[in-house]
């Protein structure tokens, strides 16, 4: 998937590059499965000086034009596809939270949900369920690790190819 998916990756990075300066992989560091913590990697879609914080923290002023598409379109997760060959991440399961979401690390461990690695995307994304509502996020990554099976992966991944799932509420400037 790497090879193929190259060109758009070179081609989203020289244009993040060529808007906003800077470089256009970002780096952050996540909680995974046993609550390691790990660096994720993504296309930068927020501008240079945007500190590291949760989606749900930031506003619109804060993503950059050719981001706004990368996160449209989910392409600004393409790096994370080096973060499941390392090991770090799966494709589906519950979305790797940053170290500062204490509150959905807390529900998260309650629920037993470190038990398995992060994924790329999963059932609480393609429901619409960000990490604006840790109990409820929580919860419902919990329901997907008791009942995981290769074939719900497959209907996730298929729904968020299908275009469900937007991430993380981005709050708006008006």
């Amino acid at each position: 998937m790497i090879v193929l998916l190259s060109p758009v990756w070179i081609i989203a990075a020289f244009l993040i590059a060529f808007e906003d300066g800077g470089s256009p992989l970002l780096s952050q560091k996540r909680v995974g499965r046993h609550k390691k913590v790990f660096y994720c990697y993504k296309l930068r879609t927020m501008h240079t000086e945007t500190k590291h914080v949760a989606s749900h923290d930031a506003s619109t002023s804060q993503i950059t034009k050719i981001g706004k598409v990368l996160r449209k379109t989910g392409l600004d997760e393409l790096p994370q596809l080096l973060n499941i060959i390392k090991g770090d991440m799966n494709f589906v399961g519950p979305r790797p939270c940053l170290p500062s979401q204490s509150e959905l690390i807390a529900a998260r461990e309650a629920e037993g949900v470190f038990e398995i690695r992060p994924g790329v995307t999963g059932l609480a994304q393609i429901q619409g369920v960000d990490m604006s509502e840790p109990a409820k996020l929580a919860a419902i990554d919990s329901k997907y690790v008791r009942n995981r099976t290769f074939l719900m992966d497959l209907k996730i991944i298929r729904a968020t190819l299908g275009g469900k799932g937007s991430g993380d509420a981005i709050k708006s400037d008006s």
